[in-house]
């Protein structure tokens, strides 16, 4: 299905919980304990409602976030039943990586393609600070584990000034031994995170250019998300680069999202969507949940306005609106 600016939007990102078993410094508060209770959640059946009304207008791609969406009870049971949705043809995991090691194989084994780690910082005592309750230890078994089954690994890393840039070379280093992805995600202003300043992708890249000289663009698809890759002669993965601010990639944005309370969100930047829960609740019929979702897709708006003051901004933390 295509919006009104003729972009195709083929992927749909489920929230499935706020709640999250870390507080990342620039995520949330130190002691935040306000999540949302279970009946103000999206049930099972209901995320798998959307996601097969969604499917039957094009939707071909899930992500799976929180939140840390591996809190969730049942969320093993929920993958499953969406990979046998017809239309379905990828489900990915956006996780801290903490609790994944132990679930992997029946992930796999109910159809996860691959997984989205956050993680910014390969210091023990550094990552403790960054996410006060983590242990860097059970993110890198899990992700060699993921490794050894054949799940695709992207490690998603936001540089913040004063904080973490002495540690690009060491995660660009990663790639060089292991077949994963690291991708430097700029910093987006939202919730709490306007507290610090990030690093724009430009200054990541000229540090990696001042270590080394030997690299090698990739071609960018499309169909393979935001990220611009480079990858090091000889490496096992390549190093992409999300510039959301720097270098907005709007005009070829095919997502929308959906919330752990229902929200339908059209753009990460906006509080623009729909509340499906409600209606859900109310009994709507399945072809009018699809003509509404439908009609939302079509509303998506042209581009993200962070950079310049704009009304109906989003006022959320990332953790309720799904990272």
């Amino acid at each position: 299905m295509k919006d009104k600016f003729g972009r195709e939007i083929d992927y749909l990102r489920v929230s499935v919980t706020d709640n999250c078993n870390l507080r990342c410094v620039y995520c949330m508060k130190e002691k935040e304990n306000n999540f949302l209770k279970n009946d103000e959640k999206l049930t099972d059946d209901e995320i798998y409602k959307i996601v097969k009304e969604s499917a039957k207008l094009g939707i071909k791609k899930i992500r799976i976030t929180g939140g840390e969406p591996l809190v969730r009870a049942g969320i093993v049971n929920l993958i499953g039943r969406i990979n046998n949705i017809p239309g379905i043809e990828e489900i990915y995991l956006t996780t801290n990586g903490i609790l994944l090691a132990d679930k992997l194989e029946e992930l796999k084994l109910n159809g996860l393609k691959g997984v989205n780690i956050s993680l910014d910082s390969l210091k023990e005592e550094r990552f403790s600070k960054l996410t006060r309750l983590g242990k860097l230890e059970n993110v890198l078994v899990a992700i060699d584990k993921a490794i050894e089954l054949g799940i695709k690994v992207k490690l998603n890393t936001v540089i913040v000034n004063d904080v973490n840039k002495d540690e690009i070379i060491d995660f660009v280093n990663l790639t060089k031994e292991k077949p994963i992805d690291i991708r430097f995600i700029e910093l987006m202003p939202i919730g709490i995170a306007i507290n610090y300043k990030g690093v724009t992708n430009e200054e990541v890249l000229k540090v990696i250019e001042d270590n080394y000289t030997d690299y090698e663009k990739v071609v960018r698809s499309k169909s393979g998300g935001p990220a611009t890759y480079i990858k090091l002669k000889g490496a096992k993965g390549k190093v992409g680069f999300i510039s959301a601010l720097s270098n907005c990639f709007c005009e070829d944005c095919n997502r929308i999202r959906l919330t752990p309370e229902g929200f339908l969100k059209q753009c990460l930047h906006f509080d623009y969507g729909v509340d499906l829960k409600s209606k859900l609740r109310k009994g709507i019929s399945d072809e009018n949940l699809r003509e509404i979702i439908q009609e939302n897709i079509y509303d998506k708006p042209e581009k993200h306005l962070f950079l310049e003051k704009s009304e109906h901004k989003e006022l959320k933390f990332m953790n309720q609106i799904g990272g």
